[in-house]
Formats: C-alpha cells, sequence, structure tokens
C-alpha cells in the first residue's frame, strides 16, 4: 500500500501551546464545563493546557488505539480497527472531549457515538473527519502528515548547499 501523506508539517512545542492557547479562548464561552476527556495518546497534552488555561480540575481519558506501529520515517501505518482500551461513563454531557487532531474521521465517528453530547474539539482538522469535530483552530490537506513534537527529536541539518545529489 503506497503512502498517502506527500507533505509534513512539523508543529513544534511552542506552536502546539500557542494553538491550545487560541483553542482554550474560543472553548471557554462555550462553557461552563464540567470537565475534559483527553483521547489518548494524541489529546493528552492539548487537555492539560486547556485545563490550566480554563481552570478544568476534572480531566479523564478515553483509550482507543486506531494506528499501527510508526514505520523508520516516523509515519505510522494506515488506521486498524478501533481497540478502546479504556472508556468513560456517561454520555458526555458538559464535557469537552479533546483530541491533537481528526484525520480521516475514524476515530472521531466512533467517539462521538459514544459521547454524542460531548463538545468535540481538536487543534488541527483534515478535511475527511472536520465535519465530526464542533471546534478546531487549524485545517490542513488530507495529504500531510502531521508531525507533533513528542515525535521529533532535534538534530543537525546538513546546510542545502553541502547536501549531494
Amino acid at each position: 500500500m503506497s503512502n498517502p501523506y506527500h507533505m509534513d508539517f512539523p508543529v513544534s512545542w511552542d506552536e502546539l501551546h500557542r494553538n491550545a492557547r487560541a483553542l482554550s479562548l474560543r472553548l471557554l464561552d462555550k462553557g461552563p464545563w464540567k470537565g475534559i476527556i483527553a483521547i489518548t495518546r494524541g489529546g493528552l497534552v492539548p487537555a492539560a493546557i486547556l485545563a490550566r488555561e480554563m481552570d478544568i480540575r476534572l480531566i479523564d481519558t478515553l483509550c482507543v488505539v486506531s494506528y499501527g506501529k510508526s514505520d523508520k520515517s516516523g509515519t505510522q501505518a494506515q488506521q486498524g480497527e478501533l481497540n478502546v482500551l479504556k472508556g468513560v461513563e456517561g454520555d458526555g454531557e458538559g464535557m469537552l472531549l479533546i483530541d491533537d487532531l481528526v484525520d480521516t474521521g475514524k476515530t472521531a465517528k466512533y467517539v462521538r457515538e459514544m459521547l454524542p453530547k460531548a463538545h468535540f474539539a481538536t487543534l488541527y482538522a483534515k478535511p475527511a473527519g472536520k465535519p465530526l469535530v464542533d471546534t478546531f483552530i487549524t485545517e490542513v490537506s488530507q495529504d500531510t502528515w502531521i508531525r507533533f513534537p513528542w515525535d521529533m527529536a532535534y538534530t543537525f541539518a546538513t546546510p542545502l548547499a553541502d547536501r549531494e545529489n
């Protein structure tokens, strides 16, 4: 199967923090919120920033696995079957459901069915999944792989003039 991702979108810690604060600002007036449900793993860092910015103390997790292991380039395998490792009680009323991004919408559709009354917010949204979230900050093309700061390490970059063709 060929790689559907043709572009990279690297996100720094600073950019992620700014986007999470911007999401907090958009969500503040939509409350009051009882708490946050973070979709693991990607939603954990944004949820922590939102909890601080919005003074929310109740945080729970919805643990869902849908992607396989990453390849050596850091691009993950295609989405497979969804597996809920840990759910949450209730229908999500009064809760913020937070994830880093909505991609194909497969996970989003599944968690929306689990928590139909939650307000679903992500930092990033791709066209296929965008209709499934209530609030997001940045839209990126479907063929873009978002490289989050927790997936990257600082390394030396060879100057362009010094690269061999």
